[in-house]
């Protein structure tokens, strides 16, 4: 559960995950996921289909309002604000998120950019202090479960991808 709030919404939360995810099992189980996110690891696991229909509940609640509800991203996104900082990017494949490691990524989200590029001003909180480190796993298999296939294979191949998170 979130590190915020625990009781608030924390049942709504939890109803929602299993209805995401029986909804999903459902579907699979009668061939009918043509349509659904492909199957993917990450940092060398699988996830399963709960960890990503989890991870959809997780983005809409904890992401969505800058990333976009259909992870399109935000308007202009390759262009400075004023701010000199960079808008959200796209998490559908039509960004960049699929050039980084699963370790990057994970890195990213839990403590934020500079985490990862020292110096790097970022308007994206770190989110370690909001969520539990399968949270964050399942948020990001949600999202590559969404990527184009060409996308997904890109980013298996990136050095670093068969390790683990030691040293995040």
């Amino acid at each position: 559960m979130s590190k915020t709030h625990p009781a608030k919404g924390s049942e709504e939360r939890k109803a929602a995950c299993l209805l995401a995810a029986a909804t999903l099992a459902v579907a699979s189980a009668s061939g009918a996921a043509a349509g659904s996110p492909a199957e993917v690891t990450f940092l060398g696991a699988p996830s399963s289909a709960e960890t990503i229909a989890a991870g959809e509940v997780l983005y809409a609640e904890h992401c969505a309002a800058c990333h976009g509800e259909n992870r399109e991203g935000q308007p202009d996104w390759r262009r400075r604000l004023d701010t000199g900082r960079m808008p959200a990017p796209p998490q559908d494949g039509s960004g960049h998120s699929f050039t980084h490691s699963d370790a990057h990524l994970f890195a990213m989200t839990k403590s934020g950019i500079e985490a990862v590029v020292p110096g790097y001003e970022s308007d994206m909180p770190a989110f370690g202090d909001i969520l539990e480190d399968g949270e964050i796993i399942a948020i990001l298999s949600f999202v590559k479960a969404n990527w184009p296939e060409a996308k997904r294979i890109f980013q298996a191949g990136l050095p670093g991808m068969d390790t683990g998170m030691s040293g995040q």
